[in-house]
């Protein structure tokens, strides 16, 4: 007995279809994350370079420091007259920064501090001379004369910082800086200077570190 023969039409085949591939993201939606956040990494540096090569250079006065307490790993803590809540608060608009309903409320705030330049020039083989605080600001100063500047500090607490407070140096010279800090600092006080450069914006950046007669670059 013949089978009947059963034949499919091309109509009836099953056709595989291609899988639809994953669409791909824009590269730019990859590089893009990538890119800002190299460049909030450089911000900061690009910011210090500009300083100290546009800054106008500027003398602070440092603040006695513990000499048991300053060397910390691999650098030097510094303080500064102006880093003294209290000498701030006697300057003219201190009480108003540090005693205003809002300075006591807030954990921290910025501040301005005006320095002006000194009227002498230190002899050869002294340190340069520092800058006199001679006002306090909440709001950024405008207009300031030729022989003026200003300073951007934060109140974190009762702390008052520069972003200049350490000094790092290679680690053979830490020791005899570190002894040469503690005799300045009971024979000659004001010897200890640190020079800085300031913006235009505030903003400053350490340059050397004067300790008597000689000058450490940072």
């Amino acid at each position: 007995m013949t089978q009947p023969t059963i034949t499919t039409s091309p109509e009836t085949e099953p056709q595989l279809q291609p899988q639809s591939s994953k669409r791909r993201l824009p590269q730019w939606r990859f590089w893009l994350p990538l890119l800002l956040q190299g460049l909030l990494i450089l911000a900061v540096p690009a910011r210090d370079a500009h300083t100290v090569m546009t800054g106008t250079p500027v003398v602070l006065q440092t603040a006695p420091v513990d000499p048991y307490d300053f060397l910390r790993g691999y650098y030097q803590t510094l303080s500064y007259e102006i880093s003294r809540r209290e000498v701030l608060e006697q300057l003219p608009g201190g009480d108003e920064v540090f005693h205003s309903p809002n300075g006591y409320s807030q954990q921290s705030f910025d501040f301005y501090v005006i320095l002006e330049e000194p009227s002498e020039v230190a002899n050869p083989g002294e340190p340069p001379r520092p800058w006199t605080p001679v006002a306090v600001s909440s709001e950024p100063p405008e207009n300031l004369p030729a022989t003026q500047i200003a300073l951007q500090g934060q109140a974190r607490n009762w702390q008052i910082l520069y972003g200049l407070e350490r000094y790092y140096m290679p680690e053979d010279q830490r020791n005899d800086i570190n002894n040469h800090i503690r005799q300045i600092q009971v024979d000659e006080p004001e010897a200890f200077v640190v020079q800085i450069k300031v913006s235009n914006g505030a903003h400053a950046v350490p340059i050397s570190l004067w300790v008597g007669d000689e000058n450490y670059e940072f």
